[in-house]
């Protein structure tokens, strides 16, 4: 079935948030999930994975303000983003691929589920 996102909102510039994204379903330890972002006209942009075997990888400019977990025992991937700022306000949306490889993990197309997003927005 389809991700399911929570932890989005308004927040202010310099907030922190905890995006979580809960996968149904079996074999979640074989999976590799993403964190993908749409802001208003603009495409889907890619900004963190992390691998069935916990590599992780991230868009280069997030990556000192983002991080991405997963608990296996709880099906669910995480997305923490610290310091937050207007530019950041998008839809976020969690993907999931069994076994996609690491080479791919920043492709949206590699992925095969998703959700249905939740909504980040940064007041300055």
């Amino acid at each position: 079935g389809p991700l399911v996102e929570s932890g989005g909102g308004l927040v202010r510039a310099g907030d922190s948030l905890r995006l979580s994204c809960a996968v149904p379903g079996d074999f979640f330890s074989s999976y590799t999930l993403g964190w993908f972002r749409q802001a208003p006209g603009k495409e889907r942009q890619f900004v963190a994975a992390i691998t069935y075997f916990g590599g992780t990888f991230y868009k280069e400019s997030v990556k000192e303000r983002f991080f991405i977990s997963r608990d296996d025992a709880k099906s669910t991937v995480y997305l923490q983003i610290d310091n937050l700022n207007p530019e950041d306000t998008a839809v976020y949306y969690c993907a999931a691929r069994y076994r996609l490889s690491a080479q791919f993990m920043n492709q949206a197309e590699k992925y095969d589920n998703w959700g249905q997003g939740t909504q980040v927005t940064v007041s300055s």
